[in-house]
């Protein structure tokens, strides 16, 4: 290339947004490794921390989503915005990036939006199946809109490219034999494994399912690694300390994630999107809790997507109580069911995500 590039990226609140920006920067890095990166958050959220983490510079503005839970701290979200968007506009003149990619978040919209006007070519990835607000609006200033799901709600049908979401590299290459990570775990390869996760925080959702039906884990024999989160760990732990335990292990966070994924013949989880993207690489029978709380509840959108091609079972929160134990033992009870899941999962399944979602930025460009 000719010219050192510059690139500007914005997504943030959650791991969700920031991780593919991170997942794309990386690879921009590894093509053309004297790029200048520049990151756009909110302050007070995570990518503050996780960007410089990372090894990329960011700068923050300042603004917030609407509180549906206080309306009245919303009287000051306008000048927030103008602020934002007033400090969007002189960080990326200064800065004058070649294009920007967006992937959700309070201050993509700013950033992004700021960028289209200055005429600087825009790029959006969006991780879930329902378009979120800041995305639905800039999708029709950008010249592509990378999504997880073939058909998006809200953005134009043209610019919709299906690539996946990009995923933690380690998920991708370290995956393993099932028998040999049951093995690394401490567990009994010759019994049916069944992994619960419930997100970095833990799902109190899960972790009363599991509380109520310990006793059929055992009659049944099976194995179950349980990560519970850091909440509600100390409480578990105080609570089975009587209960015989021999086929379960509980830990309050699980780090070596891929080593998991493989010890598991199937897998109980929320529905977040990049939680989806690992399970389709994974390609274990999967059951989904969706988080109900979610904004638009998009998690059961992300969990409908996979059900409509039986890729996956879903439970709703709400009817925990009713369905849950049934619906599982069915997929641990019929090797046939677990099968067609996994085999199903395949067309989810976009290990090369963050690689051609860059392929098709520079064909854009």
């Amino acid at each position: 290339m000719s010219k050192k590039l510059k690139i500007l990226l914005s997504g943030g609140g959650t791991g969700g947004h920031i991780f593919p920006a991170i997942a794309i920067a990386d690879e921009i890095k590894k093509r053309f490794p004297d790029t200048e990166f520049l990151f756009i958050g909110a302050n007070g959220k995570m990518e503050m921390e996780k960007v410089p983490q990372a090894g990329y510079k960011i700068e923050g503005i300042d603004i917030a989503g609407i509180d549906r839970g206080n309306m009245l701290s919303n009287l000051g979200l306008p000048f927030k915005i103008l602020k934002s968007l007033s400090k969007s506009k002189k960080i990326i003149k200064n800065f004058a990036p070649d294009f920007a990619v967006g992937t959700g978040g309070f201050a993509s919209g700013p950033a992004l939006y700021e960028a289209s006007k200055l005429g600087i070519p825009i790029f959006i990835q969006e991780q879930n199946a329902h378009a979120g607000v800041t995305n639905k609006i800039l999708s029709k200033k950008a010249k592509a809109v990378f999504t997880a799901y073939p058909k998006v709600e809200g953005f134009p049908a043209e610019k919709i490219k299906f690539l996946g979401n990009p995923i933690r590299e380690n998920i991708i290459s370290g995956m393993q034999e099932t028998i040999q990570a049951k093995e690394k775990m401490g567990l009994n390869k010759d019994k049916l494994t069944i992994l619960s996760v419930g997100g970095s925080l833990g799902s109190r959702t899960l972790n009363n399912a599991w509380k109520s039906h310990l006793k059929d884990i055992l009659d049944k024999n099976y194995q179950l690694i349980w990560q519970t989160g850091k909440l509600d760990y100390q409480d578990i732990l105080e609570e089975t300390k009587d209960t015989e335990t021999r086929n379960i292990q509980i830990l309050e966070f699980i780090k070596d994630m891929e080593l998991a994924y493989s010890a598991a013949d199937i897998i109980v989880s929320r529905a977040g999107a990049i939680a989806i993207s690992e399970l389709a690489v994974a390609q274990k029978p999967v059951l989904l809790v969706p988080f109900p709380f979610a904004a638009e509840d998009h998690q059961t959108k992300n969990a409908m997507n996979l059900v409509e091609k039986n890729a996956a079972r879903m439970v709703k929160d709400s009817e925990m109580q009713e369905k849950f134990w049934n619906t599982l033992s069915e997929i641990c009870e019929k090797e046939s069911v677990r099968k067609e899941m996994s085999d199903n999962l395949k067309y989810f399944a976009k290990p090369n995500a963050a690689k051609e979602i860059v392929d098709e930025i520079f064909k854009l460009m």
